[in-house]
């Protein structure tokens, strides 16, 4: 319960930041597939990464664990789902949305 919460939230956490899964895997000083590693519940990091996870993404561990309401679980999942297709398809469901947006914006 406490992990898939814990991978759950880091994904959100770091797409809040705007920064790819590698791209936070290395700038922890990791190999470039660790913290997908982490979000698709493969593994968890020790408490001395964890706390460099929290720096990177300028919180503290209470906030980290703050289980706060406006949250949207639902993007968390959509999220967590995506990392499991191809990059490819990742691209087009991505310019799609860019449409919508983009649709959305100009009614």
């Amino acid at each position: 319960m406490y992990e898939t919460f814990f991978c759950r939230r880091l994904t959100q956490l770091r797409l809040e930041k705007g920064v790819s899964a590698r791209e936070m895997s290395l700038a922890l000083g990791q190999s470039e597939s660790y913290i997908n590693r982490i979000e698709n519940q493969q593994m968890l990091p020790s408490l001395t990464v964890f706390f460099y996870i929290c720096d990177y993404l300028e919180i503290s561990p209470k906030d980290f664990f703050d289980d706060n309401p406006k949250i949207n679980l639902e993007y968390i999942e959509l999220a967590h789902d995506l990392q499991t297709i191809p990059q490819e398809e990742r691209e087009h469901i991505a310019a799609l949305i860019k449409d919508m947006k983009r649709l959305t914006k100009n009614k």
